[in-house]
């Protein structure tokens, strides 16, 4: 026990010597721990990396922002310098429900729905009451709605009308997008921009047409802009610069569409396609002697602006499409034995059927004509005489002028994925048959470049939908007159137009349906048997066949070159060449009436410009048109005109009905008195399903004028009476 005493005494006689230990102790400590921390801001220094996390990285990732710079996507143009596609951003409408959306005292949810349906009434294609439903959702926890198709795509011009009327809870989101302000026009050609993918930035990329062809012309370049700012983004680093990488803006793409010739040549196409409902319907307009394409359609179409009519298989059927042309690849064959100096005219042979290599040839019409000359195989349209013809050339120079007319080769025009085509020369039957246009497949513009040779002394020309490019630098590239061969003399294209003038002009032409009273014409009528899907032999029947008719005119100086064709119309209630006679003859009348102020039969036609009414008031437009000699209808309840048909700059004719379209809601105008192409240009720019009967001008309409017009078909009922 006194031992233990003694220790505990002497231990508190040495309290220096135990402070000194633990301050040892406590330096060693901290000593190794700075040592750590030092070899730790060491390794993190030298190897910029903590827990296998790149420290550079990480500051560029939650510093360095790095903003792109959209470029601007460049325009397509028609021949006058018209807009045809153009980039903008699109808006869509929203409207914000949640309650708790408060900023101090404002509240940025909609308050009145009431007010705000009234309002946006004015502004969307929606009547009050549906707009007062999306507001006012089953699920009462809904914190945001839009509004549908009415709600998106909205312009630039719409989304400022409704942001001035200062809504609360109403915002918009933006998407790039590309606008194609003429609807349904010439879209398989123009063609269409889409984003890359689902994200709202995305850059558009072209898909089909020339959007497609030109795309690294039109896409542009983006650019970006970097600099370094807090964790939160929202604010730069003092003392720190931004670079900058600017954008730049893609090129233009210059057509040769003339856009008062395609809108006219739209709206008739959409009336056959109405009222008879062809599987396949082409047209073409082109400058005889410079090759340009005026005007180009197919249908099937579709509207680009809203997709409506764009299925799963997107085909320009003016250059994908080969097909059997039937008998207009007579003007080729004539062309050749005529060339050759192997047509003899007033040879006779006899018409009907006869018997070649194995088969059988037949006439249209079997019976034939009897024993006829040579000379009138072409007018009457004879299989059996061109078959004669066709021998007398012989195989070495029928495969020599097949290629010299470019059959079977590309034509180059500036349109993607073109379908050469093909023809076989070895089975003696098929090579006899090519001289009526079977057995040999072709796309339209081979038969549009073929047959400038027949209009230009025998130079043919490259057909071209492309007048010109201008790239992002500015460089210029021209697509001018191109002669890409001299398949017949000069003599020789003389002589078939004046076999091409006897199919309108001979009593026994089968081009007589399709005469213009006043108009020298020269042509060729065909019809041709459609192939089975399988390749075994060819669809039966007379309504499964391809009618088409190529003219020129005028036949004495050539100026325009016209192709229709049309495949098994569904409802067919008036004979082919009636079907073709409503796209061609008005076609043709038009682009004679606009050459020069020259008409078509009736007298000299007079021509106007149409002015530019777009962002106007109804009434400054009606009043700026109406100077103009134009008659004017107006469509909607709005205070702004957002489109026009025909568009600015577009050339018509004195007193043509031109339709606008307010950013209002879409109501019915009273159209009584309206012709057929008038009616179409409504339903072009509304979007709206017309159902018409009859022929003639409009004495009916099932939707009373001033009715909201809504996704029901109106009927509209045709008589042949006065305007």
């Amino acid at each position: 026990m006194k031992k233990r005493t003694h220790k505990r005494q002497t231990n508190a006689r040495h309290p220096e010597r135990n402070r000194k230990r633990f301050g040892i102790l406590l330096i060693g400590v901290t000593a190794l721990i700075g040592l750590a921390f030092v070899c730790r801001f060491a390794y993190i220094t030298l190897g910029g990396q903590v827990d296998n996390n790149n420290l550079q990285a990480y500051r560029n990732t939650n510093y360095n922002k790095r903003t792109v710079l959209k470029a601007k996507r460049g325009a397509i143009y028609d021949s006058t310098g018209n807009v045809i596609a153009e980039d903008a951003n699109t808006y869509t409408l929203y409207a914000v429900l949640d309650k708790t959306q408060v900023v101090g005292k404002h509240k940025l949810y909609v308050t009145n729905k009431d007010k705000t349906a009234t309002v946006l009434a004015k502004y969307l294609p929606l009547a009050k009451d549906k707009i007062l439903a999306y507001l006012t959702p089953a699920n009462k926890k809904t914190l945001q709605v839009e509004f549908g198709l009415a709600g998106r795509g909205l312009s630039l011009t719409i989304k400022k009308q409704i942001e001035a009327e200062k809504l609360p809870g109403i915002g918009f989101s933006d998407s790039p997008s590309r606008l194609y302000p003429n609807g349904a026009f010439a879209s398989y050609t123009v063609g269409l921009a889409r984003a890359a993918s689902e994200q709202t930035d995305s850059a558009l990329t072209g898909v089909m047409g020339l959007e497609k062809q030109f795309n690294t012309l039109l896409k542009g370049t983006d650019g970006w802009t970097k600099r370094q700012t807090d964790s939160s983004g929202a604010y730069t680093l003092p003392n720190t610069k931004a670079t900058t990488k600017k954008a730049v803006d893609g090129g233009a793409v210059y057509t040769t569409l003339n856009t008062n010739l395609q809108a006219y040549l739209e709206t008739l196409m959409t009336t056959v396609e109405t009222e008879y409902a062809p599987k396949v319907l082409n047209a073409v307009l082109m400058d005889a002697k410079t090759g340009a394409i005026l005007a180009a359609s197919s249908r099937p179409t579709f509207d680009p602006s809203t997709g409506e009519g764009l299925g799963t298989v997107w085909r320009n059927a003016l250059v994908e499409d080969a097909f059997e042309p039937g008998s207009v690849m007579k003007i080729f064959t004539l062309a050749s034995a005529i060339d050759t100096g192997t047509y003899h005219p007033n040879e006779t042979f006899q018409s009907g059927t006869m018997k070649v290599a194995g088969g059988t040839v037949a006439d249209w019409d079997p019976e034939g004509w009897g024993s006829i000359p040579i000379s009138q195989a072409f007018a009457r349209s004879a299989n059996t005489g061109m078959v004669k013809v066709e021998q007398a050339v012989g195989v070495k120079n029928q495969s020599k002028y097949l290629k010299a007319f470019g059959f079977g080769q590309k034509t180059g025009v500036a349109l993607p994925s073109e379908n050469a085509g093909a023809y076989n020369l070895t089975n003696e039957l098929q090579r006899l048959n090519i001289a009526f246009g079977q057995g040999i497949s072709v796309n339209v513009m081979q038969l549009l470049r073929g047959v400038t040779a027949i209009t230009n002394q025998g130079a043919m020309i490259e057909p071209r939908i492309v007048s010109k490019t201008v790239s992002a630098t500015g460089k210029v590239t021209n697509y001018g007159r191109q002669v890409v061969g001299h398949p017949i003399k000069a003599s020789t294209a003389s002589a078939v137009l004046d076999e091409m003038k006897q199919v309108v002009s001979a009593s026994y032409g089968t081009g007589v349906p399709y005469r213009i009273d006043g108009v020298d014409l020269a042509m060729k009528t065909g019809t041709a048997q459609v192939p089975r899907a399988d390749g075994k032999g060819y669809i039966q029947g007379a309504e499964a066949s391809l009618h088409s008719v190529l003219a020129v005119a005028p036949a004495s100086d050539p100026q325009y070159v016209v192709y229709v064709n049309m495949r098994e119309p569904q409802k067919q209630t008036a004979s082919a060449a009636q079907i073709i006679n409503e796209v061609f003859q008005p076609l043709l009348k038009r682009a004679l009436a606009l050459d020069e102020g020259q008409a078509a039969g009736t007298g000299a036609a007079v021509r106007v410009t149409v002015p530019a009414v777009t962002n106007a008031t109804p009434a400054k437009a009606t009043a700026t048109l109406t100077a103009a000699k134009l008659t004017v209808s107006t469509v909607g309840t709005g205070n702004r005109i957002v489109q026009q048909l025909p568009t600015a700059g577009a050339a018509a004719l004195d007193g043509a009905r031109v339709v606008l379209l307010t950013n209002g809601a879409m109501t019915m105008p009273d159209v009584t008195g309206w012709s057929k192409s008038d009616v179409l240009k409504l339903a072009q720019l509304t979007g709206k399903k017309f159902t018409l009967k009859g022929s003639g001008y409009v004495t009916h309409q099932s939707l009373a004028a001033g009715s909201l017009l809504t996704d029901q078909p109106v009927t509209l009922t045709f008589k042949q009476t006065a305007q």
